[in-house]
């Protein structure tokens, strides 16, 4: 992408998100998702503060500058770890510190940390509260839930939010649906209970003076815009942004008035050097291509295009070459109403 006007600053970046998510927004992730739009803030995964304060650092916090806005999203609930990691991200020039108040996994609800803190706002206060006070003018916010278990959302989510805003965090990414602790698996709790668009809609109105982004079901560029025309300040989208990554392409132009849209042939060619750079250093093909499988979802040479990469990846000393073939089957595929009457 070299559009000129990407150069410009960008003082909204959370008006589109995509959603910090386990096992999948590494840097090799992002990277591919900053090839599509230089606007949207892009998340990390989540990565607790005992990795970073007693772990491979490095490792967990390395990020490249293309890939800002870029947000850490931290899960924790001790004040004092929160403060230190804050001071080391701050340090590595992340654009935003997030805690994590919203993820359901047995293994973040076994760290008493993540969404079963929905239950303790009050530690919540004193663990954004230390951030604050060690972030210095970088900003620190929260993703949380409606409500966990037998809360009333109605009841909870005015509450926490007036409670956390009280030590200093205007800006709350708020996922529309209440995450269940107790029997149902983090899997089923993506559908179960309902999504509450209207609420957090709601929390917008009720506090005008918070920036607030909704999470949860969101699942193309249409979607989005229609909650932003509804009073938003953002949007964050997760699954549909990795499985469908070439709706991010058009970002930029539609939702931030910059640019035109990139087409995911353009975001693929613009890994090549990414890709080169990374096998000097070491890391395996597959390591980035997992993320790139959805590129040409719904196309013609979409199949294959998958095929191609997941067979050859992990073979040593694959590279740029191997994607370079795999797309030229996006570019022999038929379009669609020929495969259609071939197939008749």
């Amino acid at each position: 992408m070299t559009d000129k006007d990407t150069d410009k600053p960008n003082p909204a970046p959370w008006r589109l998100s995509v959603a910090p998510m386990m096992d999948w927004t590494d840097r090799h992730c992002r990277a591919f998702h900053r090839q599509f739009t230089r606007r949207a803030l892009l998340y990390t995964e989540m990565v607790t503060t005992g990795a970073i304060l007693r772990g491979p650092r490095d490792r967990l916090l390395e990020y490249g500058e293309v890939e800002h806005p870029v947000a850490l999203q931290l899960g924790s609930s001790e004040p004092a770890d929160l403060a230190e990691a804050t001071r080391i991200a701050v340090a590595l020039g992340y654009d935003e510190i997030n805690l994590n108040v919203g993820c359901p996994s047995d293994r973040v609800r076994s760290g008493c940390f993540g969404a079963v803190l929905m239950k303790s706002p009050e530690l919540v206060a004193d663990c954004v509260a230390a951030m604050i006070s060690a972030a210095g003018a970088t900003r620190v916010t929260v993703k949380c839930r409606i409500g966990v278990d037998a809360q009333e959302p109605e009841e909870v989510l005015p509450a926490f939010l007036e409670r956390i805003a009280a030590v200093g965090v205007s800006s709350f990414a708020i996922h529309a649906r209440k995450a269940w602790l107790q029997g149902l698996s983090p899997k089923e709790n993506r559908e179960i209970p309902p999504l509450d668009h209207p609420l957090v809609l709601r929390m917008k109105v009720a506090f005008p003076n918070l920036t607030i982004a909704i999470n949860g079901g969101i699942t193309d560029l249409a979607m989005a815009e229609r909650l932003l025309a509804q009073g938003i300040d953002g949007v964050m989208i997760g699954r549909a942004a990795y499985h469908d990554p070439a709706l991010l392409g058009a970002v930029d132009h539609r939702l931030f008035g910059v640019g035109e849209p990139v087409a995911a042939e353009a975001a693929v060619r613009g890994m090549l050097p990414y890709i080169e750079a990374e096998r000097r250093r070491g890391t395996p093909l597959h390591s980035i291509t997992r993320h790139m499988l959805g590129a040409f979802q719904g196309r013609p040479g979409a199949r294959a295009w998958r095929r191609r990469l997941s067979e050859g990846a992990h073979r040593p000393g694959a590279g740029p070459e191997l994607v370079l073939a795999a797309l030229g089957e996006i570019a022999e595929a038929p379009p669609m109403e020929t495969r259609a009457a071939s197939v008749s």
